[in-house]
């Protein structure tokens, strides 16, 4: 089925929010309380991925704990595993749970890469070849989260970025410790620092630095203490359908058949070149005058669609020489 345009809708009915920090910066109670709100929104529950354990305190009440002292109310799986985290998201039924919360991505991430039992470099590293595959089942998951019809979070670790293209190792910023692309995919990804309170010197700030933001609504901004009312008005820009997330393997037989015309293509181009040059090979080695040379040329020109850029270049190399013995000939000179 061929692809048309036609005149573009907003179809995103749910919000897909990246945050990323270093520890402690507040990714986890962050993601508590905006989840919270979203889900009493939808009158839906919190499904929660927690591949560290970190959400532990925070399902049971603490007095003394100064903002949400109650404790959350959400559903849980505790997992590093991809392949159990793909299996468990896709079979939440969007009736009962409306949020979904992958603390951390990161070890998702180490664990695709530690799946991978290959063989390896001579440096102890992954070959490049092997990275495709081991890329796939994660990507996979991200595509279906943002895709999906749930409000999703996702959280990763903090990293440094170097540097390596001069002469010093130096360091030029910080990113989310995932495959390279995730922190891009979601619509809204903000970076979590703590700073302490310049009043209390017991307490910290939690900022969030939007980094990006699709809506336009929040871009730029650095919030102190996110929370619910942070993204509370993202919500009336939602509408009542979620794009799906394209389907991979059905984009990748496309393109893969897509290739294989190319490719048949060039096949039968270097089979039909092969065939005219040995066509020019004949006619220019029998030209008896230089003008026959010159309608051998035009003739050429009118195939040149159909024969390869070296083969052409051996058939200039035939013009010039049977040129040059062509008019060595007619003024009775010999050539060297």
């Amino acid at each position: 089925m061929s692809v048309t345009f036609a005149k573009a809708q907003a179809q995103q009915a749910k919000l897909k929010i990246g945050l990323y920090g270093p520890p402690g910066s507040g990714k986890t109670f962050t993601a508590l309380l905006m989840a919270e709100g979203l889900a009493l929104h939808e009158k839906r529950r919190i499904a929660y991925v927690d591949t560290e354990r970190g959400t532990d305190f925070y399902s049971q009440p603490v007095k003394e704990r100064g903002v949400h002292p109650g404790a959350f109310d959400f559903d849980a799986i505790y997992t590093r595993s991809l392949a159990d985290v793909s299996e468990a998201v896709r079979s939440l039924d969007p009736k009962t749970h409306g949020v979904i919360v992958l603390d951390s991505v990161s070890h998702l991430w180490d664990s695709a890469i530690e799946a991978y039992e290959g063989k390896r470099t001579s440096v102890d590293s992954i070959p490049m070849h092997a990275w495709g595959a081991i890329k796939k089942p994660y990507r996979a998951l991200i595509a279906w989260l943002i895709g999906s019809p749930f409000h999703v979070f996702i959280l990763g670790r903090q990293k440094n970025v170097f540097d390596t293209s001069g002469d010093e190792f130096r360091k030029v910023g910080v990113a989310m410790r995932a495959e390279g692309e995730t922190e891009y995919e979601p619509h809204i990804s903000m970076r979590m620092e703590a700073k302490k309170d310049e009043k209390d010197s017991r307490k910290s700030v939690y900022f969030a630095l939007v980094e990006k933001d699709r809506t336009g609504v929040l871009s730029g901004r650095t919030v102190a203490n996110p929370g619910f009312a942070t993204i509370q008005p993202l919500l009336s820009l939602l509408g009542d359908v979620q794009a799906p997330a394209e389907d991979e393997e059905e984009r990748q037989a496309k393109d893969a058949a897509l290739l294989d015309a190319q490719r048949d293509k060039a096949e039968k181009k270097g089979a039909r070149s092969g065939e005219l040059l040995a066509e020019f090979q004949g006619r220019i080695a029998a030209a008896a005058a230089v003008a026959d040379l010159g309608t051998i040329n035009n003739d050429l020109k009118k195939q040149k669609r159909y024969i390869t850029e070296e083969h052409l270049a051996t058939l200039r190399v035939l013009f010039d020489q049977r040129a040059s013995v062509l008019v060595a000939k007619a003024t009775g000179q010999e050539v060297a």
